[in-house]
């Protein structure tokens, strides 16, 4: 006979309820990928899966978009990070894609747009050690190559996994005399439940940290 075990009893202070939201972006940074398309030219996309384990970067994308089709085939990747001020151009980019035919998984309005850079009000920067450009207007830039491709679990995904390479900041970003961001001049746009945001004050820092000015 099997015991069926009801969960434990807590103390309801703080009541929720269940929902189910289409979508679960729920504060992560916009960031914009700059990927080589197979005729030499530049895709530019922005997106908000992203992020780091250490000198890794963590990458969700589409299938069926251009920038996952770039990657599985030419690896060089730049992650540029706008701040709060380009959000507007971060929108324009929006409903364009740089596949033609637009495929049919993509949404309502979505519009094929073979230079986006020009489309969002951008400007190409110079790479490094990689062949796609950066964002100009971005004060954090990330130069990076593909080094896993591979499906999600639903096979809806393409996860990517990118070393870094080389990182660019704006001198005003930068702790004077160190190679740390400063958190405090920085704030990253944030894509929460489909809005934009920056950050607010500071409200404290973890033990590890190295800016820290208390």
């Amino acid at each position: 006979m099997t015991t069926v075990t009801s969960p434990p009893a807590f103390p309801s202070a703080f009541p929720h309820t269940s929902v189910e939201p289409s979508v679960l972006y729920f504060g992560t940074p916009v960031v914009l990928l700059s990927t080589e398309n197979a005729d030499g030219t530049f895709n530019l996309a922005p997106m908000s899966s992203a992020w780091a384990l250490g000198q890794t970067l963590v990458l969700g994308l589409g299938t069926e978009g251009q920038s996952a089709r770039n990657l599985a085939v030419r690896p060089d990747v730049v992650v540029s990070l706008p701040g709060p001020g380009q959000w507007q151009a971060v929108e324009r980019l929006a409903p364009l894609t740089g596949r033609f035919p637009v495929p049919a998984s993509k949404p309502r309005g979505c519009r094929f747009e073979p230079d986006k850079f020009g489309a969002a009000g951008l400007t190409p920067q110079p790479s490094v050690t990689v062949r796609p450009p950066r964002v100009a207007e971005c004060p954090l830039q990330l130069e990076a190559r593909a080094v896993d491709v591979r499906p999600d679990a639903g096979g809806e995904f393409t996860v990517v996994e990118a070393a870094v390479r080389r990182v660019h900041a704006t001198s005003d970003i930068v702790v004077p005399g160190t190679g740390h961001i400063d958190p405090v001049a920085w704030s990253p746009l944030v894509h929460n439940f489909r809005h934009y945001f920056g950050l607010g004050p500071e409200l404290g820092h973890t033990y590890r940290s190295e800016t820290a000015r208390d």
